[in-house]
């Protein structure tokens, strides 16, 4: 029958190819998803109305005009979004939204008032009931952690900046 070695070789054929597929699938997966959720963002701000006059900004970010900000961050969505599927200049546009999304939770979804963690807490959902004062923070949460390890680890095998690189070098 079969033997344990058996059991283990095909274990560790199986990691080998889910490791060379590790380098191009994942980080493009996230990098498509990212720039789905940015895009859309950025062109409904495109083709939105400036409410950024009515959100209190976090010093440096309150030093800016509300149109100024709108621009900023309508434009870091849709270009970061069209960087992000590409694969390009992939750990300057991560870094970029991370600070955005930052900026975002802590003017827009962070809960009005809370003194409890389960307050607090209750902020982490997603909604469109605006202005209740519980805060919905959830997404931009869940945008800023998948944006790290674009940041951290770069775009991948299936991106520009991996054949950039690649050709750089020779």
């Amino acid at each position: 029958m079969f033997s344990f070695s058996y059991f283990t070789s095909l274990y560790q054929l199986a990691c080998s190819h889910l490791n060379r597929i590790g380098e191009w699938l994942p980080q493009l997966f996230l990098r498509l998803i990212l720039a789905w959720e940015f895009g859309e963002a950025g062109f409904e701000k495109l083709h939105g109305s400036n409410w950024f006059a009515d959100i209190s900004f976090p010093f440096p970010l309150s030093l800016l005009q509300p149109d100024i900000s709108w621009v900023m961050a309508t434009y870091f969505e849709i270009i970061g979004a069209f960087a992000l599927a590409l694969g390009i200049a992939t750990r300057f546009f991560s870094f970029s939204l991370i600070i955005l999304t930052i900026v975002a939770i802590a003017a827009v979804h962070w809960p009005a008032e809370w003194s409890t963690l389960s307050e607090l807490l209750t902020g982490y959902r997603i909604t469109d009931k605006a202005g209740d004062g519980f805060g919905n923070y959830k997404l931009p949460l869940l945008l800023l952690l998948m944006l790290f390890p674009l940041l951290f680890n770069g775009a991948g095998k299936a991106s520009v900046d991996y054949w950039l690189t690649r050709f750089a070098t020779k």
